[in-house]
Order: structure tokens, then sequence, then C-alpha cells
């Protein structure tokens, strides 16, 4: 078993008659970023629960390098998980909040103020947590994340409340993190910074794996090909140009929008044509038009 590896294999929990997750199985590997996508009610956070024990499967296994997280020695020290975000004593200093933390868990003190500086609130150190904004208290969860220096991360929603500028360093961390040779396993709502955060994605809906893979491929899986957008006072002459190499469709501000050719073949059918062209670009596909076509009407609307 590859250490910090997560293994989740047929899952499956049961609350009454509601089958929250149903025979899920995904791998999360080491030294990448793996998103975890689902809408509303997909069993994200349920998930999330059974792989550090804070939820019993029905049916089931989910491990991190081949042990159950209850079954880990020092567990801190192998997994930093963030759920929501960060809870503390509201009169507690967030440094104080951490080296009780550290305290507990058989941690050098030191490291309260190492990981206060990993996620820029060594300003904010002693100020009380009931002053802490949404955001800080997103970052000082990172923080109690890291204290045991784990190889794994497991985060829920960790962008919640945070700025643009947040979000950035966010990403940019866990990027850094998963460089490392970390395994970092995060599920997020907001899937343009996930496009760009991801290495790997698991999509879930209703409880079931809809599909895993490179993000990449998962696009071109979809059928999101990159298409080319044109625009020309002569649209109908272009069309013919392009005959049946290219698949040509009228969008609705006027602009021909072609599939099966690349942008440059497109410029040379213009020119053959004759005809003046006021736009050419290449379109790429994004991550939320794939990610609704695939779980499209899914969500969990009870």
């Amino acid at each position: 078993m590859v250490d910090g590896q997560i293994v989740v294999d047929r899952l499956t929990k049961q609350y009454g008659k509601v089958r929250a997750v149903d025979d899920l199985s995904f791998t999360v590997q080491p030294g990448r970023v793996t998103g975890f996508l689902g809408p509303n009610g997909a069993g994200k956070t349920t998930t999330l629960r059974m792989i550090l024990s804070l939820v019993t499967p029905t049916a089931g296994t989910a491990t991190i390098g081949g042990r159950r997280y209850a079954d880990l020695d020092q567990p801190l020290r192998h997994v930093g998980a963030v759920l929501e975000a960060s809870g503390a004593h509201k009169g507690r200093t967030g440094r104080n909040h951490l080296r009780v933390i550290c305290a507990s868990a058989g941690l050098p003190l030191r490291r309260a103020d190492e990981v206060l500086a990993m996620v820029g609130l060594t300003s904010a150190a002693k100020r009380k947590f009931k002053g802490y904004s949404l955001g800080m208290r997103q970052r000082l969860g990172i923080a109690a994340a890291m204290l045991g220096d784990p190889r794994v991360l497991v985060l829920d929603e960790p962008a919640n409340g945070l700025d643009p500028e947040g979000i950035r360093w966010m990403r940019d961390l866990l990027k850094f993190l998963a460089g490392q040779g970390r395994t970092v396993l995060v599920s997020s709502h907001l899937l343009s910074e996930m496009q760009l955060l991801a290495d790997d994605l698991v999509i879930i809906a209703k409880g079931r794996l809809v599909t895993v893979g490179p993000v990449e491929q998962i696009v071109a899986r979809a059928g999101q090909e990159g298409r080319v957008r044109v625009r020309t006072p002569e649209p109908d002459k272009l069309a013919t140009e392009l005959g049946g190499r290219a698949s040509v469709r009228r969008a609705e501000d006027g602009a021909l929008l072609v599939t099966g050719v690349a942008a440059p073949a497109v410029g040379a059918a213009a020119l053959r044509a004759g005809v003046e062209l006021h736009e050419l670009v290449t379109e790429r596909p994004d991550l939320e038009r794939v990610f609704l076509e695939l779980t499209s009407g899914q969500a969990d609307i009870r």
C-alpha cells in the first residue's frame, strides 16, 4: 500500500430509507491535489466523514495508507482535516487555541507559531477567536490541520469565506503541499477554482461515482473538445468553404461555432473564400460546463 494513499472501496452509508453513499470506490494518490465534486446532497461530506472514521460505513471500507483512520497511531501526525470553519473558544486567542491542540496531541508548542506563519495569521496570533472573520477561521483551521506535519490533508470547502486573494493563497498552498508529496483531497463548489487547483477529480452524484481521473481526461471524455468561434459578414460563404470537414452552427449573437477543425484551418478557409474575419478565437472547455452535463438533474433538493 502506498504511504498516504486514500482508498475508498465499495463504501456505502444508509440512513433509514436514504442511501447517502452507494457502493462508492476511488483512490486518491500522493503528490497530487484531488478535487472531490458533486451537486448538493451528493454524499461528499458523508464520504469525507467516513474516511476520517467520524461516520461508520454501512458497508465497504475507507483506508489511509492501508489503515482505517481510527486505527492510526497519533492520527494528527498522519492526517490533517478541515470539515468546517475552525471552531474554538471565543475568548481564546488563535495562538492559544493551537497550543492547546499541541499539548493534547503531544506536539511541540512551537508548532503553533510555525503553522500560524504558514497560513499568514502571525499578526492575528494574539487576537481572540471571537474577532476572527470567516476567512481567518478557515486559515486557522488549515493551521490546526498542519500542526502534526501530516502527509495527508482532507478538506471540505476550505475556500469558503475567503476573498479572491485568500482563494489564490489557498490554491498556492495546497499545490505547494502536494508538490512535497502529500496527499490532498479537497471538496469545493468553486468549479472554476477547482479547474485551476486540481490534478485529478472525483465526481459523484446521489452517492454514486460519476467519473474519476485527471482533469484533462474527464473534459475530453465528456466530449468537450475546443471549438472555434468566428465572426464574419459572410457566414454562409465561410460555412460552404469549410464543407464536410467541420461542424458549423450559428450562435445566438450571429457568430459561427466551428468544431472538427482548428482555428488555423478556419482562417485558411476564410482566405480561400475571400471573406473578411472580424473574430477568430478558440474557446476552451471549462469544468463548470462538463460538471453540469455530467450531473444534470442529480442534485438532492429535498
